[in-house]
């Protein structure tokens, strides 16, 4: 009888103790220090008649952390030179639906003989098979 009480106590002790095996005491769940970003300091606005932004919208002074991070490694955009903005204004807006043309079956293409067709249609390898023809 007395070894019986023993063995239940030890069983129960180890059932009870078993739930306390989470993971350990070094591989708990903590917060992610890197996500934390720093916030402006709240001000006053000088005119209370603005308008609440929209909830979960973005703050329109601040800009993303990357953003900041890249203004502050490189500086604010330069202007551009008068080549660069020569070559952009020679260049033109694309059209939007530039894809659909090109993949249309009406579009007018050049025919560029038949070498261009048999290269682009060989069989792809690492040229071991290529043979070479000399004219005479």
């Amino acid at each position: 009888m007395r070894k019986s009480i023993a063995l239940l106590s030890l069983a129960g002790a180890s059932l009870l103790l078993s739930a306390c095996g989470g993971g350990g005491l070094f591989n708990r769940a903590r917060p992610d220090e890197f996500a934390v970003q720093r916030q402006a300091p709240l001000v006053i606005p000088p005119d209370f008649s603005l308008t609440p932004p929209a909830p979960g919208a973005p703050r329109p002074v601040d800009g993303s952390t990357a953003q900041q991070a890249q203004d502050a490694l490189f500086g604010p955009p330069s202007a551009r030179s008068a080549v660069e903005s020569a070559v952009d204004n020679k260049a033109g807006i694309a059209a939007t639906s530039i894809r659909s043309t090109v993949g249309d079956p009406n579009t007018a293409t050049v025919s560029k003989g038949s070498v261009t067709r048999d290269i682009i249609g060989a069989p792809q390898g690492d040229g071991r098979e290529a043979q070479a023809a000399v004219g005479g």
